[in-house]
């Protein structure tokens, strides 16, 4: 049985977000994040389906935390792999790809994974939200506020950039 986290009155909320890709060296950084995220007593928001979603919820699950999915559906519409067996609590928006908005804004910081669109989507809606973003082999983004993504290229260089950025807010 995982240790039980305790999560504060006002926890931080930290978003992973990610492709529906199923390569398990990705899988297996989204879910280490997961955890770490639990760990430090943060909320998790993804967007409550497959691939990376999936695995980052798992881990956060595992280590005991707190995990929100932002779901593209509605409750009377099921959508296969929505929301996964991790997610504690499923917003279900009915909104599709519009859910990228609280995807991008609920976060108090937003950790970007191999991704397209949708991953892309969700970083531009971060950086016009002022929402800090981190990019641990996340598309790249060529447009005007791109230089304020933190890239880093570990699980390891991600968590500690997570924790300076929320140790500022």
């Amino acid at each position: 049985m995982p240790e039980m986290i305790s999560v504060p009155r006002r926890p931080r909320i930290v978003g992973v977000m990610g492709s529906h890709a199923e390569e398990p060296e990705v899988r297996e950084a989204a879910r280490l994040l997961g955890e770490a995220i639990a760990r430090r007593g943060h909320v998790l928001v993804t967007g409550g389906g497959t691939g990376l979603m999936r695995a980052a919820s798992e881990g956060a699950h595992r280590a005991g935390g707190l995990v929100i999915g932002i779901l593209p559906n509605d409750r009377k519409r099921p959508l296969e792999g929505y929301p996964n067996e991790f997610v504690d609590i499923a917003i279900f928006t009915g909104m599709s790809e519009g859910r990228n908005v609280i995807n991008a804004k609920t976060p108090h910081c937003l950790i970007a994974l191999a991704g397209s669109a949708g991953t892309l989507s969700e970083i531009a809606l971060a950086l016009r939200a002022g929402t800090p973003v981190i990019s641990l082999n996340g598309p790249e983004v060529t447009c005007g506020g791109a230089e304020a993504i933190r890239r880093v290229a570990s699980v390891d260089e991600a968590v500690a950039a997570l924790d300076e950025v929320l140790a500022r807010k």
